[in-house]
């Protein structure tokens, strides 16, 4: 562990000691300011445009310019990785990026290079940069920065990864056509985040995830000592960050007067050879100023008072900047003014074209929600089983449970595609490999063994545990995945997704849409759902699918069955969007659904009901675990009444088979949706609606539901029973249709 610390009340005025400038000539202290005023300007610009009402957002990157530059000159554009803030104007203009294309995002033209009008201004993404899309949730950039770093350090490390499959004829079905890949073999990632962010647990799950596994990332928290309005000894015990994580092992500590460009530069010159030679992450803690306002939705003066914001006035990187260049001598005043003057110029020429450009397309919208290249619905997902014989003698195929088939398919994916890794908490078959080696265990491979031997045959680079930490395992997912990788990641139990939540919602599903189809993370997370396990209760035995199906750009898939779930998965590997894939715990070993392994190739395409029985009096539509319920009841309806069901297994819920249930409804006149969440604002329900909205005219009565109650699922199984819906109430409810 290396510690530079630069006394933040030292200013420019002190480094006549030094005039080698940390190495900076004086073309780049000219490059330096003229990039720090630029930022400054189109600050002041933007502020302007939106008094007049021309743009609709403005937040500053004001008092940050000096840290900002100085990061982007030190690092590489297009070579090195970023996961910028809002406040990091001066960055990506170090990197490359145009004041036009700025002054684009703040109008919201069809023509912004970051988002096409879908993202507010300061919402930085330029793939060109290697600038990675920006989302406004405080901190959520931070692991995936941590997993692009992984990414970066897997692809130099397994060259075979970055190949592209040929394709079979014209068709392009696997996501590795469409997902570039660039790495070099000592790239950084950069991260910034704001003092208030570090209060969020995700930055401390990304800084043990990188000290861990010593990633070269750079941690560059900007500290202008408010998050909003409260201020820094309210949000950091003891008022410094830099003191709260120094006990991080490998780490490079820097911090540094954030308004003094030059030993911003010096601070992040080392960091970044540190990072560079493969020692391990770096964190800058720079205290910079804030003199506007957060936003100009904030007003500062209502708890700022005028002597606090005047002694920020008074280290201005800017002013502080230009003064330094003039004592110096690098610039006389002449000098400055024709300097400033050209910056004026051209963003006035940007403000002008920016404000002239064209809008959106209004049916634009629905464009990159997933992708335009790989449609999982399609037939080239639609491929046939094939099942040979188990042995020499050539015996009928044995019939697997789901488990077997799940395992059996992630282990022939991973032989045809060096890209997927599998990791999340207690997935690996053991952490010390010395004891596999020596043969001292023989493994976990997950709390259900789905994924047992997958490690021991693929190595712990490619299957590992990771820290007890589910949005970590999602965020650095997400960030292998704009990388190139395919994360096929592990939520133990659906009841603990919910720290993941913000990864999932506010990042993996809306990342392609909101970066105008710049970036992509078809990651696929797969999570052990469900009840009726005797025991499991209110922790074990969750459903809530419907808060998943309700994201747009988020692919939802639910095999009630062995060869579904084969087929599924395979179809969730190698389409180009993220899927979670749900498994009911009940189904994994069950007797229902078994099958022959159908083959390394089989699919089955997203979207595409399976009529498990086939009838015309009564449309039974479900998913999941309640499929050999409804079969049960529906053979004794049959068998004791003559009524005839037609049961519909969705598997695939987001997208829906729409047209297999008109039909089915048509011919049949009576429906009933089933399913295990809660009754109310569940899944079935936008199913019951939808027929009721589009197939009125076709019913011959109302559409009904049976589901779990509105409560908690008991650990007493009495109570269990009495809270999820059996094959009785399923036989119940098909009676009553039947003789309504």
């Amino acid at each position: 562990m290396a510690t530079t610390k630069t006394d933040p009340k030292l200013s420019l005025t002190g480094s006549k000691k030094s005039r080698n400038y940390e190495g900076l000539t004086r073309e780049q202290l000219i490059d330096l300011y003229r990039i720090m005023y630029t930022s400054r300007r189109i600050d002041d610009r933007e502020i302007m445009l939106k008094r007049q009402q021309k743009i609709y957002f403005q937040m500053s990157g004001a008092g940050h310019e000096a840290i900002g530059a100085a990061a982007g000159m030190s690092l590489k554009t297009g070579y090195d990785w970023f996961y910028p803030y809002y406040r990091d104007r001066a960055l990506c203009l170090a990197l490359g990026a145009k004041p036009l294309e700025m002054f684009l995002q703040a109008v919201g033209a069809a023509d912004d290079p970051s988002s096409g009008g879908r993202q507010m201004p300061s919402h930085w993404g330029y793939k060109r940069l290697n600038v990675v899309t920006q989302s406004s949730p405080t901190g959520s950039q931070i692991l995936q920065a941590v997993g692009c770093a992984e990414g970066g350090r897997y692809f130099a490390q397994h060259l075979n990864a970055v190949e592209v499959p040929s394709s079979q004829g014209d068709e392009k079905s696997d996501y590795r056509h469409f997902k570039d890949v660039s790495f070099r073999g000592d790239e950084v990632t950069y991260v910034s985040l704001g003092d208030g962010t570090t209060s969020e647990g995700e930055f401390w799950e990304a800084m043990n995830a990188a000290a861990l596994n010593k990633l070269p990332v750079i941690f560059c928290v900007q500290d202008n000592g408010y998050a909003i309005s409260v201020p820094v000894e309210v949000q950091t015990a003891g008022g410094s960050i830099s003191r709260l994580v120094s006990g991080f092992p490998n780490f490079h500590f820097e911090e540094v007067d954030g308004t003094d460009p030059v030993a911003s530069y010096g601070a992040f010159r080392r960091a970044t050879q540190y990072c560079r030679e493969g020692h391990g992450p770096a964190f800058v803690h720079a205290h910079v100023i804030r003199p506007y306002s957060h936003s100009l939705s904030d007003d500062e003066r209502l708890y700022r008072p005028d002597t606090e914001r005047e002694r920020d006035a008074a280290r201005d990187p800017v002013s502080r900047t230009q003064m330094f260049l003039l004592r110096e001598g690098i610039l006389d005043e002449k000098g400055i003014n024709e300097l400033e003057k050209k910056v004026e110029e051209e963003l006035q020429v940007a403000v002008d074209q920016a404000l002239a450009a064209l809008p959106p397309a209004p049916e634009s919208v629905l464009q990159y929600v997933y992708s335009p290249d790989i449609d999982p619905t399609s037939s080239a997902f639609d491929t046939r089983e094939v099942v040979g014989p188990d042995s020499a003698d050539g015996k009928k195929p044995v019939a697997k449970t789901m488990a077997d088939l799940i395992n059996t398919t992630l282990r022939d994916e991973m032989k045809r595609d060096e890209r997927i890794v599998i990791f999340g908490e207690d997935v690996a078959d053991c952490s010390r490999e010395e004891y596999l080696k020596r043969k001292l265990v023989k493994g976990k491979g997950g709390v259900f063994k789905l994924t047992f031997g997958l490690q021991c045959e693929f190595g712990n680079d490619r299957v590992f545990n990771s820290p007890l930490a589910e949005a970590a395992i999602v965020g650095r997912a997400t960030g292998m995945a704009t990388r190139g990788l395919k994360p096929v990641v592990e939520i133990q139990f659906f009841d603990y997704i919910w720290p993941a939540m913000m990864q999932i919602r506010d990042e993996l599903s809306v990342i392609r849409w909101r970066s105008n189809n710049a970036f992509s993370c078809p990651v696929v997370i797969r999570v052990a759902i469900g009840g009726y396990l005797t025991g499991g209760a209110i922790y074990h035995s969750q459903c809530g699918e419907s808060v998943f199906t309700h994201i747009p750009g988020l692919r939802v898939i639910f095999p009630s069955n062995a060869l579904d779930a084969a087929g599924l998965l395979r179809t969730a590997i190698r389409s180009d969007d993220p899927v979670l894939f749900l498994e009911h715990k009940r189904l994994y070993r069950e007797t229902f659904g078994r099958a022959a392994y159908p083959g390394p190739d089989y699919m089955i395409p997203f979207g595409k009901a399976k009529i498990v029985n086939a009838g015309t009096d009564l449309t039974v539509v479900t998913y999941g675990a309640v499929v050999p319920r409804a079969l049960q009841a529906a053979q004794k309806i049959e068998r004791e009444h003559g009524v005839k069901v037609e049961l519909i297994d969705l598997r695939s819920l987001n997208p829906f088979d729409w047209e297999t249930i008109a039909a089915s409804v048509t011919k049949t006149n009576r429906v009933l949706v089933a399913y295990e969440d809660t009754l109310s604002w569940g899944y079935g329900a936008e199913i019951a609606a939808r027929i009721g909205d589009q197939l009125f005219d076709q019913l011959d009565a109302p559409v009904r539901r049976v589901a779990a109650a509105d409560t908690f699922v008991a650990y007493q199984p009495i109570l269990e029973d009495a809270i999820l819906p059996q094959a009785n109430d399923l036989f119940r409810a098909m009676k009553e249709l039947a003789e309504y």
